[in-house]
């Protein structure tokens, strides 16, 4: 597939991902009649990746998110010259999503910004979670979500059931995580968001690059290790019958 046509497919799905799931907490979440709550936003965030994993996974591979390409070129599933090129749609799709979400939320009387979906930690994060809470928090769900990506993406693993398994682990990150830091482990996601709120949520927007960075690397090292082939052990062969005269 062209390279343009994955940039392409990136941008649109990383556009969805920050509308969908972003919208669910701007919109959704915080509408006194709606009040889908964290396990309605957890559920967006999953659903926007298992619908554009369908959607493009066969254009682009549907990474939406600089740490899941960086985990995958450390595994060996992406070329690292393709690297910059998909954060760089990923963050231009991520941002435009925003900007989308803010035209749309902004037009209704009774709009106020406040955090407007933005990651944080210390008295940006829901529970007044430290720093360090929340770096570990990215780092090792992040680390959990590549590897959820990388195992169900082995060609060994069931075939065709893939997204259902990344979405629900994204869905399920978000439910352990969204106290902490409202749940990044997507650097581009982070950066949306950021730009929209400014202050605050750009100044704290460096712990949402580093840690899902760190996160993912760290699972592309380990897969690389875990999911090789034991190579040590000839395969089994089963005694054949001895043919009678």
């Amino acid at each position: 597939m062209p390279l343009t046509k994955r940039l392409a497919a990136e941008f649109i799905g990383t556009f969805w991902l920050v509308l969908g799931g972003c919208g669910s907490a701007v919109l959704a979440a915080a509408f006194p009649n709606v009040g889908i709550g964290l396990l309605g936003v957890s559920f967006a965030f999953g659903l926007t990746v298992l619908t554009m994993a369908y959607a493009i996974g066969h254009i682009s591979g549907c990474h939406l998110n600089p740490a899941v390409s960086v985990g995958l070129v450390v595994g060996g599933r992406l070329k690292s010259s393709d690297l910059l090129p998909y954060i760089v749609a990923q963050v231009l799709g991520a941002i435009v999503g925003a900007g989308v979400l803010y035209f749309i939320a902004s037009g209704t009387e009774n709009f106020v910004l406040g955090g407007f979906a933005s990651n944080g930690y210390g008295e940006h994060s829901i529970g007044r979670y430290s720093l360090g809470a929340g770096l570990v928090t990215e780092i090792v769900m992040t680390f959990m979500f590549l590897m959820i990506i990388l195992g169900a993406t082995d060609t060994r693993a069931p075939q065709g059931l893939a997204p259902i398994a990344i979405g629900l682990g994204l869905t399920l990150i978000h439910l352990i995580s969204i106290p902490v830091t409202q749940t990044s482990v997507n650097p581009a996601r982070s950066t949306g968001t950021a730009v929209i709120v400014g202050g605050w949520a750009l100044q704290q927007l460096w712990l949402f690059w580093v840690a899902p960075i760190v996160g993912a690397a760290l699972a592309g090292v380990v897969y690389q290790w875990l999911g090789a082939p034991d190579r040590s052990r000839r395969p089994s062969v089963e005694p054949r019958p001895v043919a009678s005269v």
